[in-house]
């Protein structure tokens, strides 16, 4: 496994997908009803904006660096809940912190919700361990995230999402996820995919 998320973290695309998957968050949230959250390919939770990894590359500066600037009203009524976990995982870890999937899943999360945060690096899943398995709410994996999104759904609760971004770097990385999102269509209908 070649893929470091530590390089990425905070990008655009990290953003846009982070912002997305806040919202799904907040919609499940308006239920009183339990739900859950998987996270097929999770990393390490949250990444330093100083350390080498995100310095070398610097793509945070055009994700992450761009929110400094307030949006229009409407715009800030969309961003709202995503600046807020983000600010809450800064609070606790720091401010050049940037938190990944699990973190914000994390923020989330009410008493009877579940988070479930896969990473199949052994030293990557080792330290989300060490930053996630502290309670109830959120359980990590140590396994192949496409095995494993067969294995959890459907979920007790019957309501959630699942998160898949695998790092694309094995050849037929796009032909695998249109053939296993097929298949957990079809094994959770009323689950929710990003």
């Amino acid at each position: 496994m070649n893929y470091r998320h530590a390089f990425h973290a905070g990008n655009f695309a990290d953003v846009l997908k982070h912002l997305v998957l806040t919202r799904v968050l907040v919609h499940l949230r308006a239920k009183d009803k339990p739900f859950r959250a998987i996270d097929t390919h999770a990393g390490l939770g949250f990444y330093d904006l100083t350390a080498d990894e995100a310095g070398r590359t610097g793509e945070w500066r055009d994700g992450w660096g761009r929110l400094d600037s307030p949006f229009p009203e409407a715009v800030e009524a969309l961003l709202g809940p995503y600046r807020a976990a983000v600010a809450a995982v800064q609070e606790r870890h720091g401010a050049d912190t940037y938190p990944g999937s699990p973190a914000l899943i994390r923020e989330f999360l009410r008493p009877t919700d579940q988070g479930v945060f896969v990473e199949l690096h052994p030293a990557d899943a080792e330290i989300l361990r060490a930053r996630f398995n502290q309670d109830s709410l959120s359980k990590v994996m140590h396994r192949d995230g496409w095995t494993a999104l067969n294995a959890l759904i459907p979920p007790p609760e019957r309501r959630g999402l699942v998160l898949i971004d695998p790092p694309y770097e094995e050849r037929g990385e796009i032909d695998r996820l249109g053939a296993h999102l097929l298949k957990a269509v079809r094994k959770w209908p009323t689950g929710i995919y990003l």
